[in-house]
């Protein structure tokens, strides 16, 4: 079993910024490739972010490109996701999710670990 826990929502003003953060337990965090989703009101999960196990490679929703960058620290057992130039679109409940394997998915079903999740609110 997998625990994964994420920190650092919020309320934030437009145009401000968030990071969140989600720690993993295990031993063997760095496997595995990590990603973050997030799910408004009334809409389906959807992909924002996933990195590698090795954090060689990157991947972004096209939707936050160039406003979020995802990392990690192994040694640490975290996957973090700076968020800027946050807009009110970007107000969801994000996840944090353990991959199945070393190379990221964009979707859901691609990860078999999940954490609580961390709201991130931006107002206009």
């Amino acid at each position: 079993q997998v625990l994964l826990a994420e920190s650092g929502g919020g309320l934030v003003q437009a145009g401000g910024s968030l990071r969140l953060s989600c720690t993993a337990s295990g031993r063997t965090f760095g496997i595995w490739a990590m990603g973050w989703f997030r799910q408004a009101p009334g809409k389906e999960r959807e992909f924002v972010s996933a990195i590698t196990g090795n954090t060689a490679n990157t991947y972004y929703a096209d939707s936050v490109k160039g406003r979020f960058t995802i990392s990690r620290d192994n040694a640490k057992n975290t996957v973090y996701l700076q968020m800027n130039s946050l807009k009110p679109e970007d107000t969801a409940l994000y996840y944090c999710a353990r991959g199945r394997g070393f190379v990221p998915s964009m979707r859901v079903r691609d990860y078999d670990y999940w954490g609580q999740g961390t709201q991130v609110t931006v107002s206009s």
